[in-house]
């Protein structure tokens, strides 16, 4: 583009207690501001028994100029201080805004203020607190971004390991207000746990809700030892359950990564996509629609006992149907076989052009908006023609494809956010110079 939550309560109360003192004296210190489009408010822990101990805090994002939200989107992250922290970037991942913009949803990013050693617990269990402190945030994020519908509008859920937890606990609490739920190594668990409240009810309207549990394949599946090799077998439990009831569940494993997020973004997001595009009202009511069965795929389970199977039409599946993995329709049930493979999930489309390019002396800037399938990479600088420079010349992501934002362990950008910024050190004062950006994806297709 040119320029242009007796005896028990007592003992709880002291658990609680605790870890809110822990809570008070950690420090998150959030330096990104939220201008309009974006928005935020923190709360404080509270000391009353079965409330939320830690502060927290939410940014949401708001595409611009629209009038009326649909839906929203929450990118929750995972437990410990590290994870806690990576959440502040969320609302400002271009990729994730993408997907909020093309469903007129907005795009949350909460952060619970966790110290490093203290009970996860007491946030990722969302009936210890935090499913009321976030629909409080919905409320007061309503009013002050001029949207008050976001206090009723259905939600699609990602989470990250105990944000894993939180998402599906918030479907089996609220099963018709979710659109979908994406589980990144993590699952709320069903079997009873000394110290935890009693295990979930699973109702029939949550088997309805579209979940995609996603763990890495060295959290338990191939890798059977190690801090993290747990993680399979508590997905697996719930995944069982789940499907035996008749949920609309998956699995997707992660054939490279362990409890990092690696490329799971390239499936997630697609797969949110075609949820949000069945699920949501046209007329941007609350009420959700049914998933279609005639639509649906489904494959058989993968994992190091089972060969990758492709999967075929729901209505022509012969297998285990309790040990099933339901995908959505044609495109997805493609794109999770492309996935289990190697994580290399394709894309032939082109991402958008960058748009309201300026030059300032010699400094450019630009706008533009990520591909939904393959995010953004970098964006090439042309002047005259010519090929100029690469920004970045190479995107950082030690867990997964390159990308322009970089991506850290939690599946968000890091900090400082990089912008959409060159400054042409070649160019000679006085002459005059046509520039053009041009924007790439992840699997190096080119914009317009």
């Amino acid at each position: 583009m040119r320029f242009s939550a007796s005896l028990f309560i007592v003992a709880a109360f002291a658990i609680l207690s605790g870890d809110f003192i822990a809570a008070q004296q950690g420090t998150y210190q959030i330096t990104i501001p939220a201008d309009p489009p974006y928005y935020r408010v923190r709360y404080e822990g509270s000391e009353k028994v079965g409330e939320l101990v830690y502060p927290v805090s939410y940014t949401l994002w708001v595409p611009p100029g629209l009038k009326t939200l649909r839906g929203l989107v929450v990118h929750q992250h995972g437990c410990g201080e590290g994870s806690c922290k990576s959440g502040q970037t969320g609302a400002f991942d271009l990729h994730w805004q993408a997907l909020a913009k093309k469903h007129d949803c907005a795009l949350m990013s909460p952060v619970y203020e966790q110290p490093e050693q203290a009970n996860c617990q007491l946030w990722c269990d969302p009936r210890n607190g935090s499913d009321a402190v976030f629909q409080k945030s919905l409320m007061d994020l309503g009013k002050m971004s001029g949207h008050p519908e976001l206090s009723v509008v259905p939600w699609a859920l990602w989470g990250h390991s105990g944000g894993g937890h939180w998402a599906g606990g918030m479907v089996l609490l609220h099963p018709e207000r979710v659109v979908a739920a994406w589980l990144r190594s993590g699952v709320p668990p069903l079997k009873a746990v000394e110290g935890r409240p009693a295990p979930y009810t699973i109702s029939d309207a949550a088997c309805q809700v579209p979940i995609m549990c996603n763990p890495g394949t060295k959290e338990g599946v191939t890798v059977k030892d190690g801090r993290f090799s747990g993680v399979w077998p508590g997905i697996e439990v719930f995944y069982v359950t789940m499907r035996a009831k008749g949920s609309l569940i998956g699995v997707a494993v992660d054939p490279l990564s362990a409890h990092e997020c690696g490329n799971q973004r390239y499936l997630a997001i697609p797969w949110l996509d075609a949820c949000l595009s069945a699920r949501l009202s046209a007329d941007g009511g609350d009420s959700l629609k049914p998933m279609s069965e005639e639509q649906a795929y489904l494959a058989p389970l993968h994992t190091v006992e089972t060969d990758i199977v492709a999967p075929v039409p729901a209505s022509k599946f012969s297998g285990d149907m309790n040990r099933s993995v339901w995908l959505p329709n044609e495109a997805i049930a493609a794109a999770w076989l492309q996935y289990e493979k190697d994580s290399a999930v394709s894309d032939t489309t082109p991402p958008p052009a960058p748009r309201n390019i300026q030059v300032n002396g010699n400094q450019l800037t630009w706008e533009a908006d990520a591909d939904l399938e393959s995010g953004l990479a970098k964006f090439v600088i042309e002047r005259d023609g010519q090929m100029l420079a690469s920004v970045p010349e190479e995107g950082k992501n030690p867990y997964g494809r390159p990308i322009f934002q970089n991506l850290q362990y939690s599946d968000t950008p890091t900090q400082p956010l990089v912008r959409m910024e060159y400054t042409d050190a070649s160019a000679e004062a006085g002459k005059t110079y046509q520039y053009r950006v041009i924007a790439v994806n992840t699997v190096g297709l080119r914009s317009p």
